[in-house]
């Protein structure tokens, strides 16, 4: 290795990563320095257990990892889309260079990234407007019924009655509850419905006299035999 090749090196700002299901997934490195000629990859895991995340010498167009800056000679940041269980793990950016024998050989290697599935949890937000909507909820119920035991109960509540003045006739009580005239004319006729029954009630009450008088003795004439006295009286009685 040159002077220069000892001056390379990568860099991963990103220690821990959590991604949630489904997410795009962004692994940062950054390379600094001059290093020999040879690819800079991204491997999952490290010793026997690695696995080959990205290769720009071999690109596969159907894979989820794609560049994010392409022909960079300084930025190697991927992305892996649609982000699952399975991508799980730590990810190494490194620097291979050409041996002597042609074959590339590992010269750099980042500090890794581990990455994990982050878990679905609910936002503050939506919590808290849940809590709202349920006390918003349980008020209205409560209003309600609040709202039908006072229907309930003003039905047979009893009411202040009024009292209406008509001419000679003594003052009739009238209730100003449900079934009340609300007009002049309805009051009117509320009163005169309840006068019939008065004026008979007092008819009821008085008494009559009838007046009975003899009637003077009639000239004595000739009587058809078989006929006999008759005496009349007249009868006075007050008209209704």
């Amino acid at each position: 290795a040159t002077q220069a090749d000892q001056g390379f090196t990568l860099q991963q700002p990103q220690a821990k990563v959590s991604v949630a299901v489904g997410e795009t997934l962004t692994l940062n490195c950054i390379a600094s320095g001059v290093a020999g000629p040879g690819p800079v990859m991204w491997l999952k895991g490290w010793d026997s257990g690695n696995k080959t995340v990205y290769d720009p010498s071999n690109p596969d167009p159907s894979s989820r990892v794609t560049v994010a800056v392409p022909q960079s000679d300084t930025d190697f940041t991927i992305r892996i889309r649609n982000f699952q269980p399975d991508d799980v793990g730590t990810y190494y950016c490194v620097k291979f260079v050409k041996g002597s024998t042609g074959d590339d050989e590992l010269f750099k290697r980042g500090s890794g990234t581990e990455v994990s599935v982050q878990e679905a949890a609910l936002v503050p937000g939506m919590v808290a407007a849940a809590v709202v909507l349920c006390f918003l909820l349980l008020g209205l119920f409560l209003a309600l019924g609040m709202y039908r035991r006072k229907c309930q109960g003003g039905v047979g509540s009893p009411c202040p009655a009024r009292t209406v003045a008509m001419g000679s006739f003594s003052s009739v009580p009238l209730q100003c509850c449900a079934g009340t005239p609300s007009t002049p004319s309805e009051v009117l006729d509320a009163e005169s419905s309840h006068l019939p029954s008065q004026q008979s009630s007092k008819e009821e009450n008085s008494i009559h006299y009838a007046d009975l008088q003899p009637l003077p003795p009639a000239p004595r004439r000739g009587r058809s035999p078989g006929t006999a006295p008759t005496e009349y009286a007249s009868l006075r009685v007050a008209a209704k």
